[in-house]
C-alpha cells in the first residue's frame, strides 16, 4: 500500500467565538517498502561518517599524547590535520543536521529548515515551475521541437494504429449515443428547429423553389403520377362514383334518371382525366401551370398569402404529430448510427479507417499540414497552460502546505539523506587534509 489518507478533525472559531469542529483531510504518503530501505541506507552512512568523526578524534587523542611523550615533531603533522578533520566533520554534520531538525535539540535560529519553511519552499517551488516550466515560450518551443504533425502523422499512417483509432471512435460515439436520452435529444432539436422555423419567414422561399420547379417543368412529373393514379382508381372504382353521385341527387327525381346522371358524370371524368393523361398539352395542365406560377409569385410578393403561410407554419410547428416524427427520425438516425458503429465492415467505419488512414499520410509528408497541427497543439496547449498556470501551481504549493512536517522531513531524509552523509565524510578528508596543508605552511614559513 503506497498511500494513506489520514482525517484531522481541526477547530475552527465559529461566529459566536466558539470553536467548532470542522472536518478537513490531509493526504500523506506513507513509508514504501523501497523508502524503508533507503531509510536503512541513510542509518549506515550515518554510521560511518560518525564513525570517521570519532577516527580522527581517536587519532588527534593519540598524536598529542605521543607527542607529549616526545615521539618527534610527526605528531604535530597528524594531530594537526585531525584537529582540522573534526572541525570539517562538525561543521558538516551541523549543515545536514540543520537542514532536517534542531542539532543537539537547541532551537538554533535558521536551524530545522525543511520542517519550519515547508510551506515557503512549497511557494518557491511553484513560483520555479510557473516561471521555468509553464511559461508559454517554454511550452511553444518544446512542442515544436518535439514534432507532433509529422510523428502523429507517422503513427497513424499505420492500418494497425488506423483500425485501434477507429474502433476507439466507434467505442465512443456508440457510448454517447446509448448515454443520450431520446427524450432529451428531441427536446433540443424540436426546439432548434422550431426557433429557426420562426426566426425566418418561409413563404419567399418556399415561392422561389416552386417558381424553379415549374419553370424546370419539375411539376409535370408529379401531374402525371396523379391523373394516372385518377384514371386508375375510376376504372376500379366506378360503381363507387356512380352510388356518390346517385346519393346526391334530390329525392323527388327518378332513379333511373339518377343513374343516367351517374353514368353521365363518370364518362365525363374518366373522358377528363384520360385526355389529361394522355395530352401534354390539354388546357387543364396549362391552367395548372398558371395556378402554380401565380401561387409562386403570391408566396414571395403577397402580404396576405405570406401571413397565412406563417400562421399555417406556426399550426404544424406546434402540433405533437411534428414532435413525435422528429422523435421517431432522431430514434432511426442513432440505431442506424449505432448499427454501424458497432459493424466492423460498415460504410461509416471504412470511411473513417480511409480518412485516417489519409490524413496520416498527409500530416507524415506535407509540411504545410504538419505546421497546421504543430500550431494547433501548440495553441491549445499554451491556452491551457497560461489560463491554469495559477491553478497547477497552486496544486504544488497546497499539496506542500498539506504535508506533515515530521512525516515529510522524514521522507525527504530517506531519499537524500544518504548522499548528505557523504558531505560529512568528504568534509571529514577534506578537512584533514586542509589542516595538514596548512599547519606544514606555517612550520615552513615559521621556519
Amino acid at each position: 500500500m503506497c498511500g494513506i489518507t489520514e482525517r484531522v478533525e481541526l477547530m475552527e472559531p465559529t461566529e459566536t467565538g466558539t470553536p467548532g469542529p470542522v472536518a478537513s483531510y490531509k493526504t500523506m504518503t506513507a513509508f514504501t517498502p523501497a523508502d524503508e530501505e533507503r531509510r536503512r541506507g541513510v542509518r549506515r552512512m550515518k554510521a560511518t561518517a560518525t564513525g570517521m568523526l570519532l577516527f580522527v578524534a581517536v587519532v588527534y587523542v593519540l598524536a598529542k599524547a605521543a607527542g607529549n611523550a616526545g615521539a618527534g615533531a610527526w605528531t604535530d603533522y597528524v594531530a594537526a590535520a585531525a584537529e582540522a578533520g573534526m572541525v570539517g566533520a562538525l561543521a558538516d554534520w551541523f549543515a545536514v543536521t540543520a537542514l532536517f531538525r534542531h542539532p543537539l535539540g537547541l532551537p538554533i535560529p535558521h536551524t530545522a529548515i525543511i520542517p519550519t519553511k515547508k510551506d515557503q519552499l512549497g511557494v518557491s517551488l511553484g513560483e520555479f515551475v510557473g516561471e521555468n516550466f509553464l511559461s508559454g515560450d517554454v511550452v511553444r518551443q518544446r512542442l515544436r521541437a518535439v514534432g507532433i504533425g509529422s510523428r502523429l502523422g507517422a503513427w497513424l499512417a499505420e492500418p494497425e494504429h488506423a483500425d485501434r483509432v477507429t474502433a476507439e471512435l466507434a467505442t465512443a460515439l456508440r457510448g454517447a449515443l446509448t448515454v443520450l436520452r431520446d427524450s432529451d435529444v428531441q427536446a433540443v432539436v424540436g426546439e432548434a428547429i422550431t426557433r429557426r422555423a420562426n426566426a425566418q419567414e418561409i413563404a419567399p422561399g418556399i415561392g422561389k423553389t416552386l417558381e424553379r420547379i415549374v419553370a424546370d417543368g419539375g411539376h409535370r412529373r408529379v401531374v402525371d403520377l396523379v391523373v394516372v393514379r385518377a384514371h386508375d382508381w375510376l376504372v376500379l372504382h366506378r360503381d363507387d362514383v356512380m352510388v356518390a353521385v346517385e346519393g346526391g341527387a334530390p329525392g323527388w327525381t327518378p332513379r333511373f334518371v339518377d343513374r343516367k346522371v351517374g353514368e353521365r358524370v363518370y364518362k365525363e371524368l374518366l373522358r377528363f382525366v384520360t385526355e389529361m393523361r394522355d395530352m401534354p398539352s390539354h388546357p387543364a395542365r396549362g391552367a395548372l401551370d398558371r395556378f402554380l406560377t401565380d401561387f409562386a409569385s403570391d408566396l414571395q410578393s403577397d402580404t396576405d398569402t405570406r401571413a397565412r403561410v406563417e400562421r399555417l407554419k406556426g399550426e404544424v410547428l406546434g402540433r405533437g404529430e411534428v414532435q413525435d416524427l422528429i422523435a421517431s427520425v432522431w430514434t432511426a438516425v442513432r440505431s442506424m448510427i449505432v448499427a454501424a458503429a458497432e459493424d466492423e465492415r460498415s460504410e461509416l467505419r471504412t470511411r473513417v479507417r480511409a480518412a485516417l488512414l489519409s490524413l496520416g499520410a498527409r500530416m507524415a509528408t506535407e509540411p504545410k499540414v504538419q505546421d497546421k497541427v504543430d500550431s494547433w497543439v501548440e495553441g491549445a496547449a499554451v491556452h491551457v497552460v497560461t489560463t491554469y498556470r495559477g491553478e497547477i501551481t497552486s496544486l504544488i504549493t497546497d499539496t506542500v502546505a498539506g504535508w506533515d512536517p515530521e512525516h515529510t522531513t522524514r521522507k525527504i531524509e530517506a531519499h537524500i539523506g544518504r548522499d548528505l552523509q557523504f558531505i560529512r565524510i568528504n568534509g571529514t578528508v577534506v578537512g584533514s587534509l586542509a589542516g595538514l596543508l596548512i599547519y606544514t605552511l606555517s612550520r615552513w614559513l615559521g621556519a
